[in-house]
């Protein structure tokens, strides 16, 4: 298969595939560790996901009233409805401090108070003392906090000369005989040469799979591609079936209103005019966990107090704050809402619907970032020569729901954390064994047999059908006969890809071909989300069912693992939930109880 491609080979200590939040700050921590490091990404550095984070990153800085990583510690298991693991929850709210203050000192442009402090906002689910009051803990740069974060990690890998090796299709991990990755095949789309990265150490960052979903705040690039490759190494996916819908995507649109524009004193109402929050969250309103206002938001519309003519949709007021105030503090979504809704924030509500978000399931690693690979006689076992960062992967700080701002921060405690780990662990310019001859096979054959695929299906036909299904099948709402039905639908979606049809042969710039490649990346993506959704008989975070209401700690606490078949099927095993913290004598496990707000 190699003959038929022009095939480069590379070598280097680290390869980190993804140019996002959490790719560039590992980046960043392996070559300042004098780590030969090479970035792979689809898209240049600056366009990736992160870029359209909004609202802020939190971390118990304490610049605008008490707080404790104690108390973001609690809130964090809490809104993970305690299917997240304490160890890692520990170790990125500890961490969460000394992390921000290394941004500030790479020149990282947060919005400041009076006093020069880090400014900070309030944002759904951060409290103080332990839920009784809300919490002013996300630091920002006004409403344009990814962007802000992006430049200064791109530009601080610069310095440290990272290489960079942009446009670059990621299509399949390079596995050894002994289950061990060994780098990664990528398709340079600028001259359509094909390439083979070595690596002692590859990091997975490659961000969510939005894209699964007919409507969502996700860019296109959001494809799931680490998911894939990782199905199709033989290893699992985590936790998949846990998708967050933030409250407030633009109707009819999806843009996203940043959860911000609440921390600042917006608020929600149907059509009978009422704050219908106050019933659903009597404390934190509408800084309630975004699930809990996604589905009490759904709850209002299905209850027939939607607004507009069709009664389908709620709205956002900010009016109140005044001109000033959006301005100085969410310059971007006044914006936003101008061009997506054609609506004037300072004057006027903004029609908002729960859209598809984030990922909370993915590859699952420890909070050092390292793949783990279960087996029978250990939970925690891993992958040799393989770490995953950022949405794509599951620490578990998330569990089953995200509580605002702690995805940044996940991007950097992480992206530092394997960072730190490869400067451990990986000998710079060590020799590396050589590569089997026929190491870029399937890679090369899976993307040869897309390339000619002459079938009668075209890649967007197939797409659109299986985007409707998640988004009606696996939606703010679940239950068994509608899951049911996905499965079936999903299923049928996945067999038609044996039917596909690519126009374009070509390999320089062929967006048909590169688009049927992600297309199969979200499609395992999909399955596997709609089959753990199926088979997990409680309610659960993001996860909530209408026929089954409550959470069942004694059979369902545990990590769903995925585990994908070559004939496109899914098997399902399971792993205990972490119960225990990594300092015991200085933070106790959180024992679970009632989630309320």
């Amino acid at each position: 298969m190699t003959q038929a491609y022009t095939v480069q080979d590379h070598t280097y200590d680290v390869v980190v595939v993804g140019g996002g939040g959490s790719g560039l700050r590992a980046v960043l921590g392996c070559v300042q560790a004098g780590l030969k490091t090479a970035c792979v990404t689809k898209v240049f550095p600056t366009r990736s996901h992160t870029v359209a984070a909004q609202g802020g990153i939190s971390a118990a800085l304490g610049n605008m009233g008490e707080d404790h990583w104690h108390w973001h510690m609690y809130d964090t298991v809490k809104g993970a409805d305690w299917l997240g693991d304490q160890d890692a929850i520990e170790y990125m709210c500890r961490q969460a401090v000394p992390s921000i203050i290394e941004l500030e000192h790479f020149g990282m442009p947060f919005s400041r108070t009076e006093e020069g402090k880090i400014y900070q906002r309030p944002f759904g689910g951060h409290m103080k003392d332990y839920g009784k009051s809300p919490a002013l803990r996300a630091c920002s740069a006004a409403d344009r906090t990814g962007h802000a974060l992006l430049h200064t990690l791109y530009q601080q890998s610069l310095k440290h000369q990272a290489e960079f090796f942009v446009e670059y299709f990621a299509i399949d991990l390079i596995m050894s005989q002994e289950g061990a990755c060994q780098g990664v095949v990528a398709w340079n789309l600028d001259d359509g040469t094909m390439h083979r990265f070595q690596a002692q150490q590859v990091i997975l960052a490659t961000g969510g799979y939005g894209r699964s979903y007919f409507s969502c705040t996700s860019a296109h690039t959001c494809t799931g591609d680490g998911n894939g490759m990782v199905a199709r190494a033989g290893l699992p996916n985590q936790d998949m079936e846990f998708v967050q819908f933030h409250p407030t995507g633009i109707f009819g649109a999806g843009c996203l209103i940043t959860e911000g524009s609440r921390g600042e004193g917006g608020y929600l109402t149907n059509s009978e005019g009422e704050r219908f929050m106050e019933r659903y969250a009597p404390t934190a309103k509408d800084l309630a966990s975004r699930d809990v206002v996604s589905r009490s938001m759904t709850v209002e519309i299905l209850e027939g107090r939607g607004v507009g003519p069709n009664k389908d949709h709620i709205l956002l007021h900010l009016e109140h704050l005044g001109a000033d105030v959006l301005n100085l503090r969410l310059p971007g979504i006044t914006e936003t809402a101008k061009i997506f809704a054609g609506v004037d924030a300072t004057k006027e509500p903004i029609p908002v619907l729960p859209t598809v978000h984030y990922n909370m399931g993915g590859i699952p690693t420890n909070y050092h970032g390292e793949v783990l690979r279960p087996t029978a006689d250990n939970d925690d076992a891993v992958v040799p020569g393989l770490m995953a960062v950022g949405e794509c992967a599951s620490v578990s700080v998330h569990g089953a729901n995200r509580l605002g701002t702690n995805s940044l921060l996940d991007l950097v405690v992480f992206g530092r954390a394997a960072g730190l780990r490869c400067a451990e662990t990986v000998t710079p310019g060590a020799s590396q064994p050589e590569l089997a001859k026929d190491a870029a096979d399937m890679a090369l054959g899976r993307l040869d047999k897309f390339r000619h695929a002459k079938g009668s299906t075209g890649t967007a036909e197939i797409r659109d059908s299986m985007q409707r299904s998640m988004q009606l099948h696996a939606a703010v709402f679940r239950e068994q006969q509608s899951m049911e039905e996905g499965c079936r639908k999903i299923e049928q979606a996945a067999g038609a890809i044996e039917d596909i049809r690519v126009n374009d042969r070509s390999l320089i710039w062929n967006s048909d071909l590169v688009e049927t490649l992600e297309l199969d990346n979200l499609m395992t993506c999909s399955q596997v989300t709609m089959i753990s959704a199926e088979a997990r008989k409680e309610s659960r975070g993001a996860h909530a069912r209408d026929d089954i209401p409550d959470r069942n700690d004694e059979e369902w606490m545990k990590h769903t693992l995925a585990w994908y078949s070559e004939d496109r099927r899914v098997s399902l095993t399971y792993r205990p939930v972490h119960d225990y913290t990594l300092n015991p004598d200085e933070v106790e496990y959180i024992a679970p109880q009632v989630r309320v707000y």
